[in-house]
């Protein structure tokens, strides 16, 4: 089953196209052998309809906005762009309207906020031009990239990986998916996020370093894209930390805000 199929099926089709994606990946290639067990697919919920976006790979920018490039230590006017992954099933998917627990994570003292918009692709391919990136882009919404502050910064410290300060389960808070078609793309709008009801981050979108289109030009550069592939595109300044019990409010124009609850 092509995984471009997926706008045409309902939710239960979805589910149903899950176990056929699984077994036909596993088994290409292999001689006919059969998969040892069935590893879940990742989807994001498509607003308004019954259909499910399955995600391939999750893409983030680093230190796409000066300010939070600048209180992150480093020169937003000479730095270029870089991008880091997490695993697809790091998604915590989150019902507008509704406040969502989310778990405090093991390991950190200091876990930290950081509300992006999210730019999800139903086109793939290599070295895009950036005047037809947008092109790519299927549909948006807005996440929290969530991350164990200490240990990226401890790891950083020491000249090693520091995919354990970003990449953990329920690391990738996000709303469901809106169409590009029906909502249009984002150049501007408020983006901010609230603790408790206390503003903390409060930006443009069009103070981004690097746009989307120029995002996915330059990680198509890098790796081939694929429909599936979605791109977490950067935070404002003023990043912070959350502990048990506060709640986490999230807005972009044009989006319906999400809550998460620590727990």
């Amino acid at each position: 089953m092509d995984r471009r199929h997926f706008f045409q099926g309902t939710a239960a089709a979805a589910a149903t196209t899950l176990a056929g994606c699984a077994s036909t990946g596993t088994t290409m290639g292999m001689g006919g052998g059969k998969p040892l067990f069935q590893v879940a697919d990742t989807y994001i919920p498509v607003a308004g309809s019954g259909e499910l976006f399955p995600v391939r790979r999750i893409y983030c920018i680093g230190r796409n906005y000066a300010a939070h490039a600048r209180e992150m230590g480093s020169d937003p006017t000479r730095e270029p762009p870089f991008f880091f992954q997490k695993p697809t099933d790091a998604i915590q998917n989150v019902t507008p309207g509704q406040v969502a627990d989310h778990p405090y994570p093991t390991l950190t003292k200091n876990y930290h906020y950081e509300v992006e918009l999210v730019a999800a692709l139903g086109k793939g391919g290599r070295n895009i031009p950036v005047a037809q990136a947008l092109d790519h882009v299927w549909g948006y919404t807005l996440g929290l990239d969530m991350t164990r502050r200490d240990l990226q910064r401890a790891m950083g410290d020491e000249k090693k990986p520091w995919e354990i300060g970003k990449s953990f389960d329920h690391s990738a808070v996000l709303g469901p998916l809106y169409p590009a078609s029906r909502i249009g793309h984002f150049t501007q709008g408020a983006i901010w996020l609230k603790v408790n009801g206390q503003t903390k981050q409060n930006a443009n979108l069009n103070q981004m370093i690097w746009s989307v289109a120029e995002q996915i030009s330059k990680l198509s550069e890098a790796n081939e894209l694929f429909p599936g592939d979605i791109i977490y595109s950067g935070t404002p300044e003023n990043v912070g930390p959350v502990v048990r019990g506060d709640v986490m409010e999230i807005h972009i124009d044009k989006l319906p805000n999400l809550q998460v609850r620590v727990v």
